[in-house]
């Protein structure tokens, strides 16, 4: 679900169910937690689509109409009888309430959704920066774009990009939550190498990501160990950005590439972390 979505739920002043993943097994389209909001002629966010969705759809339509009950629990194995391979099991609970206003009450939707997020800093505010943001929603990142020029700053639109006007991001960064990821592609060159020392000074950071090309990063990588900084922690530094795979330097094509590529390490590291969290508990 998009954080937008939230106010056209709270819009709503018709009867409105609620739709939660409580329980999985095996392989599910979607996790535990995950929900979405449905009315009779409305749905906002996916519990994963196809047959399993369908069928939710419906079964909390019956429950807007039926005046003798507000919660329903339903189970479903993943299997041929949903048309569905995975194999897995999935339990769902439906809660209905009188409008969005109340179901917002008791569920912090927005909370939860940018709990989830990861944070995603952007230094720079210019043509791939632009092609990023409108590419970057609902992908999973609470997005921070960060530039010393306000007419730059004053053309982003979207509501789910947070603006911030900043002389010195170094700032933002000492700041910013541990474990950040962190584009880095503003104007200038010297300013991006500071933007660079001052994350690699913090270490506690997900991912870094410098615009440029191979001779900028070989410059960088230099300047950095003449600041003193180690080899391994350099090296950390994606540069140029995206996925090899992807050709072009169009903004747009650049954009695409560099999305795909912060999904592609995020997917990793999440796997990762189920796979230690698995390991510790037996």
């Amino acid at each position: 679900m998009k954080v937008k979505d939230i106010n056209n739920i709270k819009k709503t002043n018709t009867k409105i169910i609620f739709v939660r993943i409580i329980d999985t097994k095996g392989s599910v389209p979607r996790n535990e937690n995950v929900f979405m909001v449905v009315t009779n002629n409305k749905q906002y966010g996916t519990i994963g689509g196809g047959e399993l969705e369908y069928r939710v759809t419906n079964e909390s339509i019956k429950l807007l109409n039926n005046i003798d009950s507000s919660k329903k629990i339903l189970e479903f194995p993943l299997g041929p009888s949903l048309g569905q391979c995975c194999g897995g099991y999935i339990k769902i609970k439906l809660i209905k309430y009188k409008n969005g206003k109340e179901l917002l009450l008791e569920n912090n939707l927005i909370d939860e959704i940018l709990s989830n997020n990861k944070n995603l800093y952007i230094f720079g505010a210019g043509h791939v920066s632009n092609a990023l943001m409108n590419k970057l929603e609902g992908v999973g990142f609470n997005i921070f774009v960060i530039d010393s020029r306000e007419n730059y700053l004053t053309q982003v639109k979207h509501e789910y990009i947070n603006a911030i006007l900043a002389k010195n991001p170094e700032i933002i960064i000492k700041n910013s939550p541990p474990d950040s990821y962190y584009l880095i592609m503003t104007h200038n060159h010297q300013i991006d190498l500071l933007i660079c020392a001052s994350i690699l000074k913090k270490k506690s950071f997900s991912f870094i990501g410098l615009i440029g090309s191979k001779t900028k990063k070989i410059r960088f990588y230099k300047r950095l160990l003449r600041m003193n900084f180690n080899e391994e922690l350099i090296n950390k530094i994606e540069c140029p950005i995206g996925m090899t795979q992807i050709q072009g330097k169009e903004p747009d094509i650049i954009a695409i590439s560099i999305i795909a590529r912060l999904l592609e390490y995020k997917s990793f590291v999440e796997k990762n972390n189920k796979s230690y969290i698995k390991l510790i508990k037996g």
